[in-house]
């Protein structure tokens, strides 16, 4: 849920803040932050539609859906670009370090969530030689390998999580996703704490040292919110930090 929602409840949760808007040289970073976010996972499209359709019926009473987008995963875990996303992401107990909140009864075992939606120029990009778009992001496109003398603006340096202080580990759910006229990438990320993607954030803006990601010179993002994720207890939603 995101702070409306918390706030229309006249509660409070540590941490969750709404998402900043950002600017950069030729670009921006909107904030578009919702009441809510949920994300639906399953292989059977039908399905997935059916479970939308209650979704709404139960939700409806106080939450009407303004943004509906379908992904999917591609070549094993790639983006559109065709190259792999979630390369660093942490393992095993770092993972649930780098996701999960600790602390007080009802939020320990929580996340919070960052989630853009970000619009592709594939064929703009598609215009660079093979060796100008391993250079924008940092890694060989065919074997994934990082690229040792990568510019400063390349997106896996932008992006190192442990190049921050205090590092700024997270776990990312990325998905690529298509329309008739646009593609690209729902970025999704689960944090113990939302200060670590907002850092993230402002040097791939360019707010720290001047330099922007070159990201940006292909993608723009056109979403962004931060929500919080409740824990689970017995299969079920705990809701109880929020008095409910």
């Amino acid at each position: 849920m995101g702070d409306p929602t918390v706030q229309a409840l006249q509660k409070s949760i540590p941490g969750l803040a709404t998402f900043p808007a950002l600017s950069g040289p030729a670009f921006s970073v909107p904030s578009t932050q919702q009441a809510l976010w949920v994300f639906l996972r399953g292989d059977d499209p039908g399905f997935l539609v059916h479970a939308t359709a209650k979704l709404r019926a139960v939700l409806s009473p106080a939450f009407e859906l303004q943004d509906l987008i379908d992904t999917f995963v591609y070549a094993g875990g790639r983006d559109l670009t065709g190259y792999e996303d979630g390369t660093e992401n942490p393992k095993d107990d770092k993972a649930a370090d780098a996701a999960l909140v600790s602390g007080a009864a009802g939020m320990a075992g929580s996340s919070f969530v960052a989630v853009q939606r970000w619009v592709h120029d594939l064929k703009h990009f598609g215009q660079y030689p093979g060796d100008q778009r391993d250079a924008m992001i940092g890694r060989k496109q065919d074997t994934n390998e990082e690229l040792g003398d990568a510019p400063e603006s390349a997106h896996v340096k932008r992006t190192a999580q442990e190049s921050f202080d205090p590092p700024a580990f997270m776990w990312r759910r990325s998905m690529p996703w298509a329309g008739v006229n646009e593609q690209g990438l729902e970025f999704i990320a689960y944090v113990e704490s939302l200060q670590r993607f907002d850092r993230m954030m402002q040097r791939m803006v360019g707010i720290e040292d001047g330099v922007a990601d070159a990201l940006f010179k292909f993608s723009r993002a056109v979403t962004g919110g931060y929500y919080w994720c409740p824990p689970v207890q017995d299969g079920r939603l705990d809701l109880s930090y929020l008095g409910l």
